[in-house]
């Protein structure tokens, strides 16, 4: 437990995170395991692209049963259902498929994600905040893939129970912005999107060559698994990233938003130390 946050209610990280990854995967079999040979449509949020599966309910249903069960006395914050506050000082961020048109179209990039966080300033009627809440504890599990992404506050993280690395870049090699493989992710309302386009058209040509996954807390994660180098996407919600953000500071890869303030729906950027600052800047040139 050495360096471990501290938790409101006393709860030590490592329980935290063994809960975590214990309904993530609960949820992670459902979600796998359930998917019928053709998933259907069952709603749409923002956009006609903006798609809610059947699925998407009955796994958030069922993390936050688990929940109910395991934690009590904690909040919730979920993409289907809202917020319910709790009164531990503890609320659990989950997003029971993170990726779900992939889902949709049975491409095996999708993740169930669940973190809890300690933020000061919510309450019965604010939910927590990427600006003021603290992460003490994340697991990020793609059930088609078989990976799990686990970590803890001051404890590191893991995939697949084995210690991510602290190092710079590819091979511990310390990427340049030429040399930069980014990921990144495009909303769902078609004029961000033709903003997001011709940020891409700026930075294109300055990096070695861009992916488009489609499932934010995996391209987080990816940063952290030193798979990609950098990571960057604007419009997120908290529950896209929350369990994602913890893996990857706890493996020194710098996140902020746009401006180097904390990351949120104005943007996300996640980038090895060193590659950061150029990329953030490669970013205010291109328009974002």
């Amino acid at each position: 437990m050495s360096g471990a946050a501290r938790t409101p209610d006393g709860t030590s990280v490592a329980d935290l995170l063994a809960v975590a990854e214990r309904v993530a995967r609960a949820a992670g079999r459902l979600v796998h395991e359930g998917r019928p040979a053709r998933v259907e449509v069952a709603a749409t949020k923002s956009t006609v692209t903006d798609v809610v599966t059947a699925m998407d309910t009955a796994a958030e249903q069922l993390l936050r049963e688990e929940l109910a069960a395991l934690r009590p006395d904690d909040g919730v914050l979920g993409e289907e259902h809202g917020y319910e506050p709790g009164t531990s000082g503890l609320t659990w961020v989950v997003d029971p498929i993170d990726g779900t048109v992939n889902y949709l179209y049975g491409i095996p990039a999708y993740a169930v994600s669940v973190a809890v966080v300690a933020d000061p300033a919510a309450g019965p009627d604010r939910a927590p905040d990427p600006a003021t809440w603290r992460v003490l504890a994340g697991c990020v599990h793609n059930p088609a893939g078989a990976e799990t992404w686990t970590a803890g506050a001051g404890l590191g993280a893991r995939l697949d129970g084995v210690l991510l690395q602290r190092s710079e870049g590819p091979q511990g090699a310390e990427a340049s912005l030429e040399t930069a493989l980014v990921a990144t992710g495009f909303g769902y309302d078609p004029v961000r999107r033709a903003e997001q386009a011709a940020v891409l058209a700026g930075l294109l040509p300055r990096v070695r060559d861009v992916r488009r996954i489609g499932t934010a807390s995996l391209d987080l994660c990816g940063v952290a698994a030193r798979r990609t180098d950098a990571y960057y996407e604007r419009g997120l919600n908290p529950w896209d990233f929350a369990a994602a953000l913890l893996v990857a500071t706890e493996t020194g890869v710098r996140v902020t938003d746009f401006a180097g303030g904390p990351a949120g729906g104005a943007g996300l950027l996640a980038a090895r130390p060193a590659l950061h600052a150029p990329l953030l800047q490669a970013l205010a040139d291109a328009g974002a």
